[in-house]
């Protein structure tokens, strides 16, 4: 069996794998983002071995370790490089996992390990390219390639969300302008649908946003939207572009033959993956004359990135 650590921002994710990618027990500790890396492994290594006494294993019977961290890693060496959202700097979280359980530990970006996880969810794992975007708080990708995660020569490869899709568009905290996260994650959804709100507030867009004390989330516009909502359907319309805009961009460098949306976004299914079929499929390059890149909704959902990085070791 398997070890699979999601770390987030908010919370630290854990589960026991088996060899099918199956989660066998998982749990959760809140993440102390202001207490260093030694308190967070050791977190980790406290609801590990919580674990491990819930299904009455000892760690000789788990092969490996994998921990997924939302940013640039040095997986090679084990070493948390930069966080966005937790103040770990070149952090050497492979070693001080090893203090605590004498396996080897794999570490890999957060998106990485969702995309490696599902792609060990696919009937056909003969797939040479295969993509993964999660439409989450920002735009996670990761690419998949001859089974194995593509990483660069420096480990930080893939990162669609900050390529720009509008070079004088909004500022993006990587210091670029129009990065196509801004608008395609739920935090640029959310943007939009308050200010959508503010600036029509006898829309049902405003109501919902009212009666959700003021704030909206990733559900609420779709929910006003499928209501007939005329601003909440321009601002969804909207983001669905945004977010197939730079689905073309994916699909006219790699050429994956699967991308899977993943994220709270993608709960919404068919309403917004028809849409985006339709728009990529009129956009893409060569879209004559080759065959279809095929768009699908993730099956694992919040357990894609546990799954991932416990297949790490595999």
């Amino acid at each position: 069996m398997y070890i699979g650590v999601d770390l987030g921002g908010t919370s630290i994710k854990i589960g026991i794998v088996d060899e099918e990618g199956n989660i066998v027990v998982k749990g959760s500790v809140p993440t102390r983002t202001k207490a260093g890396y030694e308190t967070i492994v050791k977190d980790m290594a406290e609801l590990i071995n919580t674990l491990l006494s819930d299904i009455n294993i000892t760690i000789n019977e788990i092969k490996s370790i994998g921990i997924g961290a939302p940013g640039a890693v040095d997986n090679k060496n084990g070493i948390v490089k930069h966080l966005e959202n937790i103040p770990m700097r070149n952090a050497p979280v492979r070693d001080e996992m090893n203090k605590y359980f004498d396996v080897p530990v794999y570490i890999d970006n957060d998106a990485n390990c969702a995309a490696l996880g599902e792609f060990y969810a696919l009937d056909d794992k003969e797939i040479k390219c295969f993509v993964a975007i999660t439409l989450g708080t920002g735009v996670g990708s990761g690419i998949i390639i001859d089974k194995k995660i593509y990483t660069g020569f420096n480990g930080v490869a893939g990162e669609f969300g900050h390529t720009s899709i509008d070079k004088n568009g909004i500022e993006c905290k990587c210091g670029r302008k129009g990065c196509w996260e801004n608008y395609a994650s739920a935090t640029g959804l959310i943007r939009e649908s308050e200010k959508s709100a503010f600036e029509h507030p006898d829309s049902l867009l405003a109501k919902l946003i009212a009666d959700n004390g003021g704030k909206s989330n990733g559900k609420i516009p779709f929910d006003a939207a499928k209501a007939d909502d005329k601003i909440a359907v321009k601002v969804v319309n909207n983001y669905i572009e945004n977010v197939s805009v730079g689905l073309v961009n994916v699909i006219n460098i790699l050429r994956p033959e699967i991308i899977v949306l993943g994220g709270g976004i993608s709960y919404e299914g068919e309403y917004i993956l028809n849409p985006i079929k339709d728009y990529v499929y009129q956009h893409v390059y060569a879209k004559e004359c080759t065959e279809k890149t095929d768009i699908r909704i993730a099956k694992l959902r919040n357990d894609a990135g546990i799954i991932g990085a416990a297949l790490l070791g595999k």
